[in-house]
C-alpha cells in the first residue's frame, strides 16, 4: 500500500497544558477519538478512520508519534527504511515521560492532553458524547479517558502497556487505581460499556490483561479474541493489530466482524441507532 495523502482529511492544532499537536479530523457526528499504533497513523489506521465517519461519527485523530500517511509495510519502502522508522517512533514513546511503557499503577501523562481533546471535540462535534479507540501502545488510553463522563464508548485494541515483560505487568493495564475505580462506578452506575479486542496468541497484548479487566469491570467489559488463523496472512508481524495490519475486511471474516462490533457501538453510544446485523 503507498503512502497515504490526507486527501479528505482535514488539519488543525489542539494545545492543552502547554503541549500542542496536529490533529487530522474527517466526517461530521458525534466525535471518536482515534489514537493509532506504532509507527503512526498508516494508511491501514486511516482507512478505519475512514470508516468511522462513513458510520456517521467524526473520525479525530491526534498525531502522537509518526509522520501521519506513511506506509510502514516494508514492501512500501524496504526493511532498512521501515526498521528506522518504527524504531524512532518507539523510542520517542520510550524517553517521553508522556507515555507509562514499563510502571503499572500509572495513567500516562498524555491521557490529561486526551481527555482535554476529548471534551473540546465533544463541544465541537455535538451529540451524547464521545467514542475512543486506542491501539497497542495507546489501547489503555482509552481506558483511562473514561474517568470524563463525556466518553460513552472506549474501545481497546490490543492494549500492550505497560510491556508484559514480567507476570504482574502483563495483568496490568496503564491506569491508576484511582482512574480504574472511577470507571467501574461509571460502569456499575451508568452501564458504560467497555470493548477489547486482541487475537490469542498476541504476547503485547496478553490474555492475563483481558482477565484483570474482567475481574475489575465483570459484565461491563466486553472481550472479543480471536484465533490467530483469523489474521490477515499479508501482515508483515505476528498477528496483532485486529482492526489495521491484520484486519481481513470480508464479509464473515472474525477481524471484519470484530469491526462491525466497534461501528456498532459507536452507531448505538453515539447515534442513538440499533445494531446491525454482523456481515
Amino acid at each position: 500500500m503507498a503512502d497515504h495523502d490526507l486527501t479528505g482529511f482535514t488539519e488543525s492544532t489542539f494545545t492543552h497544558g502547554g503541549a500542542s499537536r496536529r490533529i487530522l479530523r474527517r466526517g461530521t457526528g458525534p466525535a471518536v477519538i482515534i489514537m493509532a499504533e506504532i509507527p503512526g497513523i498508516t494508511p491501514k489506521v486511516i482507512e478505519f478512520a475512514e470508516r468511522v465517519a462513513a458510520s456517521g461519527c467524526t473520525a479525530v485523530l491526534p498525531v502522537l508519534f509518526g509522520t501521519p500517511g506513511r506506509d510502514a509495510n516494508p514492501a512500501a519502502r524496504g526493511w532498512p527504511s521501515t526498521g528506522r522508522y518504527l524504531a524512532s517512533s518507539l523510542w520517542r514513546v520510550c524517553v517521553s515521560r508522556e507515555f507509562t511503557v514499563l510502571a503499572t499503577g500509572r495513567s500516562s501523562r498524555v491521557v490529561q492532553w486526551l481527555r482535554a481533546l476529548a471534551a473540546a471535540e465533544h463541544e465541537r462535534c455535538g451529540g451524547p458524547g464521545v467514542g475512543a479507540v486506542g491501539m497497542c501502545l495507546t489501547g489503555g488510553f482509552a481506558l483511562a479517558m473514561a474517568t470524563d463522563e463525556r466518553l460513552l464508548a472506549p474501545v481497546l485494541a490490543q492494549p500492550s502497556l505497560p510491556l508484559a515483560c514480567t507476570p504482574g505487568r502483563a495483568r496490568a493495564v496503564d491506569i491508576s487505581p484511582g482512574d480504574l475505580a472511577v470507571v467501574r462506578a461509571r460502569c456499575e452506575r451508568e452501564g458504560l460499556q467497555v470493548l477489547g479486542l486482541r487475537f490469542r496468541g498476541d504476547r503485547l497484548a496478553p490474555g492475563e490483561r483481558f482477565a484483570h479487566l474482567r475481574r475489575e469491570l465483570g459484565d461491563a467489559f466486553v472481550a472479543v479474541e480471536l484465533d490467530d488463523s483469523a489474521a490477515n496472512p499479508e501482515g508483515v508481524f505476528a498477528p496483532h493489530s485486529v482492526l489495521t495490519e491484520h484486519l481481513v475486511d470480508e464479509p464473515g471474516q472474525p477481524t471484519r466482524q470484530a469491526l462491525d462490533t466497534v461501528l456498532d457501538l459507536f452507531r448505538t453510544r453515539l447515534l442513538g441507532e440499533q445494531p446491525r446485523a454482523t456481515a
